[in-house]
């Protein structure tokens, strides 16, 4: 008796010994399959985060005179979006001088109908840097304030990351340059975009704070 019982309390010891070891070992496989789960799945994550909000400066406007436009009607994002860029334009109050020159050109009807193009839209300061009797006579010589508007023009719709090193033809039939990256971005290593990738019914709109001169 003694010894049957001895065996069976040794025997029950073991068993008891050997489970936690091989209870740790079950353990260990579910942690490991679990963890490199978490892991795969914590290394998929941000990567399409970061392809996200890296993809988003690209469609939608950005630059600091953005917040600055009007937030509803037909001046904001969403309503210059339904119009052809003159119209849309008419009716942003920071771009009400480019507005009058380009009536003042004629060229209303031109930009309207013109299909996927980019405008260089000066604002208001850009043109009150340029010197009043200047000005004057820029607005009243139809021949020269047609060259300086159609410079402004590029015959195709550019993103912002065509303008990171880029050289294009303008309807004024020379040539401008962008350089820059990011939401920061350069014409002519001169006018700075203060306002880009605003989306009207023909055209992509880049807002800049100075007018640009072709070489007249």
């Amino acid at each position: 008796m003694f010894t049957i019982r001895s065996r069976r309390i040794l025997s029950a010891a073991a068993v008891a010994a050997a489970l936690p070891l091989v209870l740790t070992g079950c353990g260990m496989d579910d942690k490991g399959d679990s963890g490199s789960g978490s892991a795969a799945s914590a290394s998929a994550s941000p990567s399409m985060e970061e392809s996200s909000s890296a993809a988003m400066p690209m469609d939608k406007p950005f630059g600091p005179a953005c917040a600055s436009l009007p937030t509803s009607g037909e001046g904001s994002v969403e309503g210059m979006a339904d119009d052809p860029v003159a119209t849309a334009a008419s009716n942003n109050p920071a771009l009400s001088t480019l507005v009058s020159a380009v009536k003042k050109a004629g060229l209303v009807d031109t930009l309207n109908n013109a299909q996927n193009i980019t405008v260089f839209a000066p604002t208001n300061e850009a043109f009150a840097k340029i010197p009043k009797a200047d000005l004057d006579k820029v607005l009243n010589d139809k021949a020269m304030l047609t060259k300086i508007l159609t410079y402004h023009v590029v015959g195709q719709k550019l993103t912002p990351q065509q303008l990171e090193n880029g050289s294009f033809d303008t309807l004024e039939k020379s040539k401008l340059t962008t350089s820059g990256s990011g939401e920061s971005y350069t014409v002519n290593d001169s006018a700075k975009v203060v306002c880009g990738n605003v989306p009207t019914a023909n055209a992509t709109v880049y807002i800049i704070d100075s007018v640009l001169m072709p070489k007249m």
